[in-house]
């Protein structure tokens, strides 16, 4: 089988996790400088099956795009263009780093990794590619 790969796109880092191949366990992956994005998913996909991209998707309590999604927008249309055989699907991405800083937390973690960005941010695609991983298995996607 292949693995499917989450992003969690900011201006300055993206936070990327990817599942098994058998596509039943989301694992943060790495953090990467936004720059560096395309690069890295190009040799990523060149060594691994990736069968489709999933990238969080801001989005205020009533359900509106945030602010933030004018980074996001750009970002996807040039994941499109640069990988145009894997499909991209956008997941809602509200309270993902809440809920990442909690679980860096909970694990134990010192108080500086409690304050690393990037692992939050990885944490963070984990989760999302996690509740992604939750609605396909329940058919909701």
């Amino acid at each position: 089988m292949s693995r499917i790969l989450a992003i969690d796109y900011g201006q300055k880092r993206v936070g990327i996790a990817v599942t098994d191949e058998g596509q039943m366990i989301a694992s943060p992956l790495t953090t990467v400088h936004s720059k560096d994005i395309i690069s890295f998913l190009k040799e990523y996909v060149s060594k691994e099956k990736v069968e489709l991209f999933v990238v969080g998707e801001p989005r205020q309590m009533n359900n509106q795009a945030s602010e933030s999604v004018r980074f996001i927008e750009p970002f996807v249309r040039l994941l499109v263009k640069q990988f145009p055989e894997i499909p991209v699907e956008r997941v809602d991405e509200r309270f993902t780093s809440m809920m990442a800083q909690r679980t860096i937390l909970e694990s134990g973690a010192k108080k500086k990794d409690r304050q690393n960005k990037a692992l939050v941010d990885t944490v963070s695609a984990a989760i999302i590619l996690q509740s992604y991983l939750e609605a396909k298995s329940a058919g909701h996607r």
